[in-house]
C-alpha cells in the first residue's frame, strides 16, 4: 500500500480528504478554516438545506396523514434510521407515498428510491443484464456506471463519447440473440456535455436494445418544473430506465429510477443493492420531498442557473481558457497536466475560490482540469470576483498566456 501511495504522490494523483462545510444559500463554503466561493459543488439551485422546527413539524404532520392503515406514529417521520431493508421492515409509508408523486412528476408509471447514486446505478445494471449480455457505454460516462457495467458479468463495450456513428457500428456487429442496454449520462459531470438523447432513443428502437439514461446532473436544471433532460426533449417514453440522484441539484440525498411499472417491479426482485440495503431513514425521505417541491417552485433558480454558466463560459474563453465542450452549467477549464491542475486548484483556494482539480482516472490522461460550477445563488460581483482571480493566477501559472 505504501509503495502505491508513493506513485500517486509522485504522479501528481494523490487525494487527501477536506473539512468543507456550507453556508447553503450565499454560494459560499468554509473549506480548510477558510471561507471561499463555492465553485466545485453539484449544490447548482442553491436550495437551502437546514433542519429547523418548522421543517421537523411539517414532516411529522405530513406522516401522521400518509400512515393510515399503519398506526398513529406521526414522530416516525423524524426517525434518523429506517432499521432494515424495504422488503423487510424498513418501507416507511413515506417512501411509496414520495415514488408514486414522484413518478408522476417524471411521467412515468412508477419510481423506485435507492440509497445513492451509486447504489442505483450498480444496481439497476446489475439488475438489468448479465453474463450472456451486453452493456454498450459512452466512455465519458460516470464510474457507478462502469463499475455496474464491470459488477454485472455483462460483455462491456465502450463507444466513443457521444458518437453516434461508432456506437451504430457496435450495434450492428452485436450478436443479435444477446440482450443489449445501451447507457448513457445525460450530461457529462466533467465536460458539461449533453447526450445526444434523441439519436440514442433512435438507435435503441432500431437495434431492439434497452436504453438508460442517468439524469443525475440534468435533473432539477432541464424542464418546465427540473423533470430532467429527457423530460424536456419529450423522450420519455422512450427510454426505459432514467436514473437520478436527489444530493446534487435537489440539495438532499438518495437517488431513484423511474420507468414502467414492470420494469420497476423488476428492479424491486432482482437490483442487490436495493434488496440487500438498509432503507433511507424516513427524516430523508421527508427532506427529499422538501427539496424536490422547492425544485419544482422555484423555476428562477433554473434560469438563473443558465444564466450564469453561460456568461462564466463566454469570459473563460475570451481569457484564453480551454472549457472544452461545455455547453451547460457545468463549465471546466482544462489545463493537461495532473501537477499544473493541483497547483492551480491550490492557488485558488488561497484566493478565496473552491476550486478542485479533478484528475485521471476521472478523467483521461492529459486533461486534468479545475471544474467550475457556478450556482443560482452566486451574485455578480462574487462570479466576477472569482473571474479575475482565475484570470490572474491562470496567467501566473502559464495556463493562459499573459
Amino acid at each position: 500500500m505504501r509503495i502505491e501511495l508513493d506513485r500517486l504522490k509522485a504522479e501528481g494523483q494523490y487525494r487527501t480528504l477536506a473539512e468543507s462545510a456550507s453556508s447553503c444559500e450565499d454560494g459560499w463554503i468554509w473549506r480548510d478554516g477558510k471561507r471561499m466561493l463555492n465553485l466545485a459543488s453539484n449544490h447548482y439551485l442553491g436550495l437551502g438545506h437546514r433542519l429547523d422546527e418548522a421543517a421537523l413539524a411539517r414532516w411529522t404532520e405530513n406522516a401522521g396523514e400518509a400512515v393510515a392503515g399503519f398506526g398513529t406514529d406521526a414522530d416516525a417521520a423524524i426517525r434518523t434510521g429506517a432499521t432494515a431493508s424495504r422488503l423487510i421492515v424498513g418501507g416507511d409509508p413515506a417512501i411509496g407515498r414520495f415514488e408514486r408523486d414522484f413518478a408522476a412528476y417524471k411521467g412515468t408509471e412508477a419510481s423506485l428510491v435507492f440509497g445513492s447514486g451509486y447504489m442505483a446505478n450498480v444496481g439497476i445494471i446489475g439488475a438489468l443484464v448479465g453474463r450472456n449480455d451486453i452493456v454498450f457505454s459512452d466512455k465519458l460516462n460516470h464510474a457507478s456506471i462502469v463499475d455496474g457495467a464491470v459488477l454485472s458479468r455483462a460483455e462491456t463495450v465502450r463507444y466513443r463519447n457521444r458518437d453516434m456513428d461508432h456506437l451504430e457500428s457496435l450495434l450492428r456487429r452485436a450478436d443479435p440473440s444477446k440482450k443489449k442496454l445501451i447507457v448513457t449520462d445525460s450530461v457529462f459531470s466533467m465536460d458539461g456535455s449533453i447526450a445526444p438523447l434523441a439519436e440514442l432513443a433512435e438507435l435503441k428502437e432500431r437495434y431492439g436494445a434497452m436504453l438508460m439514461v442517468d439524469e443525475a446532473h440534468s435533473g432539477g436544471v432541464y424542464g418546465r418544473e427540473g423533470e430532467g433532460l429527457a423530460h424536456a426533449l419529450g423522450l420519455t417514453g422512450r427510454i426505459d430506465v432514467q436514473m437520478g440522484t436527489f444530493g446534487k441539484a435537489y440539495g438532499c440525498y438518495g437517488a431513484y429510477a423511474a420507468g414502467d411499472a414492470v420494469v420497476i417491479d423488476y428492479l424491486v426482485n432482482k437490483a442487490r443493492s436495493l434488496i440487500f440495503s438498509t432503507a433511507l431513514p424516513p427524516m430523508v425521505v421527508h427532506a427529499i420531498r422538501d427539496q424536490w417541491k422547492a425544485v419544482r417552485r422555484d423555476g428562477w433558480r433554473r434560469e438563473r442557473l443558465l444564466s450564469q454558466a453561460e456568461w462564466l463560459r463566454m469570459q473563460l474563453r475570451g481569457a484564453g481558457f480551454d472549457t472544452g465542450d461545455s455547453e451547460c452549467h457545468i463549465v471546466p477549464v482544462i489545463v493537461g497536466s495532473n501537477e499544473r491542475a493541483v497547483a492551480f486548484g491550490r492557488r485558488l483556494q488561497e484566493e478565496g475560490v473552491a476550486a478542485v482539480p479533478i484528475r485521471p482516472p476521472t478523467v483521461p490522461e492529459g486533461t486534468a482540469r479545475i471544474r467550475f460550477t457556478p450556482m443560482a445563488t452566486h451574485r455578480e460581483e462574487d462570479l466576477q470576483m472569482a473571474l479575475e482571480r482565475i484570470v490572474t493566477v491562470g496567467r501566473e501559472l502559464g495556463v493562459v498566456p499573459g
